[in-house]
Parts: structure tokens; C-alpha cells; sequence
């Protein structure tokens, strides 16, 4: 598990402040599939994520999850609810067993003359901004098939390591909407699949279907966006 003077935020205290913020941290253990806290609910501390992961989500009137990100040890949890003294926008869950710890906010206020531990209190606060402007963008411009696309060529590893309903959570398809495209690129000739692993075979149609925001239904798309480009066997 990290210790508090791991983290970047922390780094520059000093010994009598870091003793000082380990009497005030709770730390607290959670098990995979565990919520941290609900939408909604009230914030008071600085989370702090010491070790697992986690994912962080809206619900829908339905029930539906939309998920906003997924983050890893070490990084800082609900930062603008606390500052602004708003309920929490979204529901955090682990996906692994972990440890967080809660910094009551006053606490961090102490501290807020050290430029060091402000700047990367803005910089976390800096980076959700474009993850949020980040998947806006994905939710309300890209299609499903761009979707996929897209993060088949940002993060082909997590195609290794999750399940197809895990990657279909991630960019809030639903599991048969996730298979029919993968099925879809596969008879394309766009992906293969090797020993359980996908190979990308021709990373310019998924650019294509992510710049173009469709993918054509044709009897061959790859011949089709050959003869677009003009390439010759």
C-alpha cells in the first residue's frame, strides 16, 4: 500500500505535517465491489486512493450506470465536491480489493499555503476537467463503432485484460451491442483474434471509422477504403 508522502500532493510536507495529516486520515479497507459513496451523498474528506481500483459512475432514472473514469492507486477522489461543498456527482465502486484514505477537508485548508500541495491539487482538478470534456465528447459525438474503435487504438492492453461486459461498462455500450461490433470488425478484416488476443490488422480503418464517426455497411470495407486512398497491392 502506498504511504501518503508517495503521492506527489504530499511529497514536499514536512515530517511534522505528514504526522499530523496520518493522525487525521482514516483508512479504511474495502473489498472489490464495495461503494465508497453513492450520488448524492454528502461530502466532507478528501479520498485518497492508497491501493486498488476503482470506477466512478452516474445511474440513470432506469438504472442504467454511465461510467465517467476509472482510476488507480494513488490519485485523489471527489476533490471538487469537497471544495465546493456539493454532494457527490457520481457513485465510486471498487472493481479490486483496495484502501482509501479520508483526509477531513479543513484539514487539507492548512495546508493550502504550500504552493506545492496546491498545484497538484489543480492539476488533479486540471485532469478531471478533460477526462469529463473527454468523455462528453465520446457520449454525445462518437457512435458505438467509434467507440470501440477508439479505444482499441488509445488502449488495445485493456482488450487483453477484461472481459467484453468490463469494456462494454467502460464506454457504456451494453455487452451485445459491444459483441456485434467486434463480430462486425472481425468480418470486415479490420481485426483478428489470436490465442484469445486481438490483433488489429488494418489500423487505418479504425482511424477511418473514428474520424468519419460511421462504419459503411459494404460487402468489404477494407477493399472499400483501399480504393479511397488509392493504394495498390
Amino acid at each position: 500500500m502506498l504511504r501518503l508522502e508517495d503521492i506527489p500532493m504530499f511529497s514536499t510536507l514536512t515530517q511534522s505535517n505528514l504526522k499530523e495529516l496520518y493522525n487525521q486520515t482514516h483508512i479504511k479497507n474495502y473489498a472489490k465491489d464495495s461503494i465508497v459513496f453513492y450520488e448524492g451523498d454528502d461530502s466532507g474528506y478528501l479520498h485518497i486512493l492508497l491501493e486498488g481500483n476503482i470506477k466512478l459512475y452516474k445511474t440513470t432514472p432506469k438504472g442504467t450506470q454511465i461510467q465517467i473514469n476509472r482510476l488507480g492507486a494513488p490519485d485523489l477522489i471527489g476533490e471538487y465536491a469537497c471544495f465546493e461543498n456539493q454532494p457527490f456527482p457520481a457513485t465510486c465502486e471498487f472493481i479490486t480489493d483496495g484502501t482509501m484514505g479520508l483526509l477531513p477537508f479543513e484539514v487539507v485548508f492548512k495546508h493550502l499555503s504550500n504552493p506545492n500541495f496546491s498545484l497538484e491539487i489543480i492539476k488533479s482538478l486540471t485532469g478531471k476537467v478533460g477526462l469529463l470534456s473527454a468523455l462528453v465528447h465520446k457520449e454525445t459525438v462518437l457512435s458505438s463503432e467509434a467507440k470501440v474503435a477508439d479505444l482499441m487504438l488509445q488502449k488495445l492492453s485493456l482488450f487483453h485484460r477484461l472481459r467484453n461486459n468490463e469494456l462494454a461498462s467502460i464506454l457504456n455500450l451494453t455487452p451485445e451491442t459491444f459483441s456485434r461490433i467486434l463480430t462486425k470488425f472481425k468480418k470486415e478484416g479490420i481485426i483478428s483474434v489470436e490465442k484469445q488476443k486481438i490483433i488489429i490488422d488494418h489500423e487505418e480503418a479504425l482511424y477511418s471509422i473514428v474520424d468519419t464517426n460511421t462504419m459503411k455497411d459494404c460487402t468489404n470495407c477494407i477493399a472499400n477504403f483501399k480504393e479511397q486512398i488509392g493504394y495498390k497491392e
